[in-house]
């Protein structure tokens, strides 16, 4: 029998009856979930509010099969309860997680393996904004991309959440950063965490601006949300054996008619992925590498979450209407506990 403590048999949870705009979204209750085999149960204390949150809401980033259909891909709170197996962790520790799904509600199961401690100092809010972002641009940038002390990295959407968590890594890693941002405001937030040039992309084409910057080389690594869209500026923008490292399309997933020469005559590599469907260990072994190489600068104060607004689980709409605003610099996150 899994170990626990004594639990409520219901929890509260934000229900998605159907899909559509924010408001489809509801407060319900629900038994609570229990731990399998290899995962812990989580009192959750905050929630982070994430990009494919609100894909699924509208219903074109549907759950795997075997994760939970309820919203949420980042917890923090306390372990409640252990799984068959589990000896990392004891009740009472305190985690964040990156989670299957099931983090928009007042407990939610994690495989142990994509679980990490509260960084020193931490609250639940702060470690809540922590696991999503640093997962994937660890796995993305770092892992796949192998960008290394040295090179240069261009990052779109650089007051996302993706965005702030990428150019402060990629900064302490020792590679020079540059940004996209939409509005003056938003360039100098880059600027500050880090990156040496941040461009409007409202006002300046950014590949111009990267060839000027780097006196006609280009970028090692481009780090981009956007897809069709900026697909071929950012073959322009690499420089010779340089990737193209692409982890959403907020501007279109088809490009059409472009020219793919640079690929062959700059020998560069285009990759890309999703953290969803990656395997239990795939997911481990990030968690690893993020407790051995990224927590040690996270708790020396060298990198941490950039929070833009924090809501109540009550105020799940609002929260992701910001976050369809793209109004926000940083991380969304809801407080649960």
């Amino acid at each position: 029998m899994p170990d626990t403590k004594i639990l409520p048999e219901q929890m509260r949870f934000i229900d998605l009856p159907s899909h559509g705009g924010p408001e489809v979204m509801r407060l319900s209750q629900t038994p609570l979930p229990k731990p399998a085999k290899g995962e812990i149960l989580v009192k959750v204390e905050a929630a982070g509010v994430n990009r494919p949150d609100v894909a699924q809401r509208q219903g074109t980033y549907p759950p795997p099969r075997d994760a939970s259909p309820i919203l949420g891909l980042e917890i923090a709170g306390e372990v409640v309860a252990l799984g068959e197996g589990v000896d990392e962790f004891k009740l009472g520790d305190q985690v964040c997680a990156l989670a299957n799904g099931g983090g928009y509600a007042q407990y939610c199961t994690v495989p142990a393996g994509q679980a990490l401690p509260f960084p020193k100092g931490y609250d639940a809010v702060k470690a809540a904004a922590l696991p999503e972002t640093f997962f994937t641009v660890w796995a993305n940038l770092f892992q796949m991309a192998g960008l290394t002390e040295g090179e240069s990295v261009l990052i779109h959407g650089g007051t996302s959440g993706i965005g702030t968590t990428a150019i402060q890594l990629a900064k302490a890693f020792g590679a020079e950063v540059y940004a996209t941002a939409g509005s003056a405001e938003k360039c100098e937030a880059c600027v500050k965490l880090g990156a040496k040039r941040a461009i409007n992309y409202r006002e300046e084409d950014f590949a111009t601006v990267i060839k000027t910057e780097t006196g006609g080389k280009g970028v090692d690594v481009v780090l981009d949300m956007i897809g069709a869209a900026y697909f071929e500026k950012n073959l322009a923008a690499l420089a010779k054996d340089g990737c193209l490292s692409i982890i959403a399309f907020l501007g279109g997933a088809v490009a059409e008619k472009v020219n793919l020469t640079p690929i062959m005559v700059k020998r560069l590599t285009v990759t890309g992925s999703t953290m969803r469907p990656r395997t239990a260990d795939e997911k481990r072994a990030i968690r690893d590498d993020l407790v051995e190489q990224v927590w040690p600068l996270i708790e020396s104060g060298q990198l941490a979450p950039v929070i833009n607004r924090v809501f109540t689980l009550d105020e799940v709409v609002e929260a992701h209407r910001l976050m369809e605003s793209s109004n926000h610099i940083g991380k969304i996150v809801m407080r649960v506990a």
